[in-house]
Parts: structure tokens; sequence; C-alpha cells
């Protein structure tokens, strides 16, 4: 079979396996099972002649062969999507943005952005997803965002290696805090000198200390303690609050801290800067787009001087 010849549906299971990084997510989201998702990508896969995907342990990466079907696919789906809603006699939706972000910009960053873009310009529909990086930039990849909000440690490389690179724009950068007990010894000074955070019991985004956002402080020099693991960084302020532990939090979330929280700067030992960065594909904005982008800078310059 010729390429020319593959078929709409197998394009849109590869974006989905694309966006999803694993075919059993790609088959839950698309009500598939797993084999059906398999025979779909191997159909593509002989038509293309070369492997689109390379299996790993967990999950998969796109080969040159299949960035080079995915960037196609998505021009192809949307383009059949457009000309369904116009045969339909529904109105194209040019005033539609899709935005990705990362968890606790949920917390300040978007709403405030997007109270913002319905004041100044009503008529855009914002749609948002939350997700970890890797899936916000598999999205991005597949076309299903056109902007994502991203957080960015240091050395604050580029979120993936792929071509053609991303667009990215630093939005703001903070110093990372940690969040204490009210009634914790250390919550009694204006900081907390890092040599006092040994012995601590931490709660941790995950086991493998993988989640630095919220979770054990970054330069600590020995085994951390992991009292408790929450992803939810609301989870993780309120056991907190209860006295089960400290963790680790942007300055954003000053603000947002419940009630028997005290969240403080670190001083003795390297800076700990995070970044909000904006990333989009290369290509240039739709203005919608381009209108939420200066939203989101507007509300992260206004938070920032605010401060």
């Amino acid at each position: 079979m010729a390429f020319t010849d593959v078929s709409l549906v197998a394009l849109r299971v590869f974006r989905e396996v694309a966006e999803r990084g694993t075919l059993t997510a790609a088959a839950t989201a698309l009500g598939y099972t797993q084999s059906a998702v398999s025979r779909q990508i191997a159909t593509l896969e002989r038509a293309a002649g070369s492997p689109l995907l390379e299996r790993r342990h967990n999950g998969v990466r796109l080969t040159a062969a299949g960035r080079v079907v995915l960037r196609r696919a998505v021009t192809v789906i949307d383009q059949v999507d457009a000309t369904a809603r116009e045969l339909a006699g529904l109105p194209d939706e040019p005033g539609t943005v899709r935005l990705g972000w990362f968890p606790t910009a949920g917390s300040w960053l978007v709403p405030r952005a997007l109270a913002e873009l319905r004041r100044t310009h009503p008529a855009i529909t914002v749609t948002t997803r939350e997700g970890s990086t890797p899936a916000l930039v598999r999205a991005l990849r597949a076309g299903t965002l056109d902007l994502a909000l991203l957080s960015s440690a240091p050395p604050f490389r580029s979120p993936d290696t792929e071509t053609p690179a991303l667009r990215l724009q630093t939005l703001t950068e903070r110093s990372l805090c940690v969040a204490l007990p009210a009634g914790h010894p250390l919550a009694r000074n204006e900081f907390i000198d890092v040599a006092d955070l040994h012995g601590q019991r931490w709660i941790a985004g995950s086991a493998s200390g993988e989640d630095q956002v919220m979770g054990v402080w970054p330069g600590l020099d020995e085994r951390p303690t992991i009292a408790h693991i929450a992803r939810d960084w609301l989870a993780k302020l309120h056991l907190v609050a209860a006295g089960f532990g400290i963790t680790t939090v942007p300055t954003a979330l000053i603000s947002a801290a419940p009630d028997g929280v005290r969240i403080l700067p670190v001083r003795g030992g390297p800076a700990e800067q995070r970044r909000i960065v904006l990333a989009r594909l290369p290509q240039p904005p739709s203005e919608p787009a381009a209108r939420l982008a200066d939203a989101l800078r507007s509300a992260a310059i206004e938070t920032d001087t605010s401060r």
C-alpha cells in the first residue's frame, strides 16, 4: 500500500499515540483496544516503509520519519475537520485557543490571564488542560495545543530535542521556597538556612524525587525522608498545615497557602530558581493565540511587580 492510500483513521490514531506517549494511553483516549491501535500503527509504518515510532520500556518516541508524518498528519486532520464544520453549516472557530498549563499555574497565572482576556477580547474562547511538561510538549507537537505554560528548572534546557525547536519565552523567574507548618520551629524566622533542612520529613511529588516543583529541596545533600507523596499542590499544602511534613513551593503560591502554613525563602546554598515558560511551535501564532500570549505575559508581569 502506498502512503497516499493511508486512512484518516490511521492518521488520527498516530496523532493520539504521539500525543499520549504510549499505545495504551492512546487506546484508552480513543476507546479502542490496544491491539487495534497497534494494527493502525503497523499499517502506517508499512506504508511509510520505515518505523515511525521507537518503542521503549516507558512508552514510544517519534523517529525522524514519524516527525514528518506527524507534522503532515496534523495539517490534514485540521483541514478535514474544518471541512466537516463548513459542510455542516457551522462557522469555523478562528477565535478558539487551546492552552496547556502545569499544575501550579492554575492557581494564579491562568485565571488572571483568562479574566483579562475576557475583558479585552470577549469573542476569544480559550480551552485549557493541565498536564506534565512531557505531556504538554507532546500535545504541542501533535497540534492539539496552541500554547503551553511550562515550569523550567536550571540549567533551563529546551523541554525536548525534537525539530523544529519550540519557541520559548520566559514569562517570569522566581526562587523556590519551603512551606512549613506555622508551629514548626523553623517557621519563627524570616528565612531558612539550607543546613536546617537536614533531617526534615518531606511531602514529595514522587518517591523517586523526579517532581522538584513541589517536593524535596533540590540541593539537599542527604537522602531525604519522604513522609507522604502527593502530586496535587493543594494536597501538599494541606498536609503541611496539618503538621505532616514540609515541602517546596514556588513563591507564586504564597497568597494561596491555607491557614497554618508559612512559606519562607532558603539561604546558604545555590539559588534554586524556577522559570515559567510559554511554549509554542515555531510557525506564527494565530491572532487569538497571540492575544492570549499577551494576556499571560501581562499577568506574569503584574504579579511580579505586586510582590
